[in-house]
């Protein structure tokens, strides 16, 4: 088994950001969503004392009109959720998993 050096753990971190959902098929807008949920996602990694990977992120657009899932808080909102990748000591430890960060 290969021992990871501590500056070079790896783990992944949720951002997030809301906007209307009358303006969830206005691709300019959500561009803006996508920067905010990456900065509340660098914000929260540097709260804890990690980097974020540049060019790692993702995103998961999320409009209650068009998901199976029972959004009973943020109905009327288009979310977007950004997944970037940790680095640094301890971020190994740190895992973006179902709705949260861990």
């Amino acid at each position: 088994m290969r021992k990871i050096s501590p500056m070079n753990e790896t783990g992944t971190l949720f951002g997030w950001a809301f906007g209307d959902s009358s303006r969830g098929d206005d691709e300019a807008y959500l561009d803006e969503l996508r920067r905010d949920a990456l900065a509340n996602a660098t914000k929260d990694a540097a709260s804890r004392g990690f980097d974020v990977e540049a060019g790692t992120e993702t995103y998961l657009v999320i409009n209650p009109d068009h998901t199976l899932a029972d959004l009973h808080t943020a109905t009327d909102q288009v979310i977007i959720r950004c997944t970037v990748k940790l680095v640094g000591p301890g971020a190994a430890d740190v895992h973006a998993e179902g709705p949260m960060n861990g």
